[in-house]
């Protein structure tokens, strides 16, 4: 099972993201030297051109991509997130192997998993670094994930994400994909529910397995 973690795990509303995007801008402008009047049309172009702000930044500009996560992600999580007991309930209904699959950083995904009180339920993260020069929703991507996990066969694997464009590759590679965010399922989506408390909804305990030879 393939959880995003950011707007997944947790719900789009907290502000995170607002808080990194912000911190997105400051890097963009005072390490690039951008105009600020410049900089969200800038992310906005390379977000779609390259997939993440991220690869579009190395790709042209050549920066150190792991002095960028770290302070990009350098918000105070505590303030948006606290532990949260029904989700900690909820993926301790699931024995499959269960792995964070992430555009943002592993110790990103460490800070929100330990807020979050998830700090070892999941087997694994796969974050941005891993997976490089490729990021979702990039086709190669998910391979490298997927060989990373020693996972052969993606019709055995499920991928939980709040993103549109990321579940539409995954359904075309033939994952089973749950949309998170909404009750309103998008194509590419096999189900959708508002939060991942929801998820034995769609998938009893127990009732998935992931295929692997380890």
């Amino acid at each position: 099972m393939f959880f995003d973690l950011d707007d997944t795990l947790y719900p789009s509303t907290t502000g995170i993201w607002q808080a990194i995007g912000d911190r997105m801008d400051t890097y963009i402008t005072h390490q690039l030297d951008i105009a600020p009047e410049k900089v969200k049309s800038l992310r906005e172009s390379l977000f779609h051109e390259y997939g993440t702000t991220l690869r579009g930044l190395s790709s042209l500009y050549g920066i150190n991509e792991e002095y960028f996560l770290d302070y990009v992600h350098d918000v105070p999580l505590d303030r948006y997130l606290q532990r949260d007991d029904a989700l900690i309930e909820t993926m301790a209904m699931y024995k499959e192997r269960k792995l964070i699959f992430t555009n943002a950083s592993q110790r990103h995904a460490e800070r929100v998993l330990s807020i979050l009180g998830l700090e070892g339920v999941f087997d694994g993260i796969i974050d941005i670094l891993q997976i490089t020069p490729y990021c979702k929703p990039l086709p190669e991507a998910y391979q490298k994930a997927l060989k990373l996990s020693c996972i052969e066969n993606p019709g055995n694997c499920v991928v939980i994400d709040d993103s549109e464009r990321n579940l539409k590759t995954a359904s075309e590679m033939g994952f089973f994909t749950i949309q998170v965010g909404t009750q309103i399922r998008s194509p590419f989506a096999d189900a959708a529910i508002l939060t991942i408390a929801d998820l034995p909804d769609v998938i009893p305990a127990n009732g998935w397995h992931v295929e692997s030879n380890v």
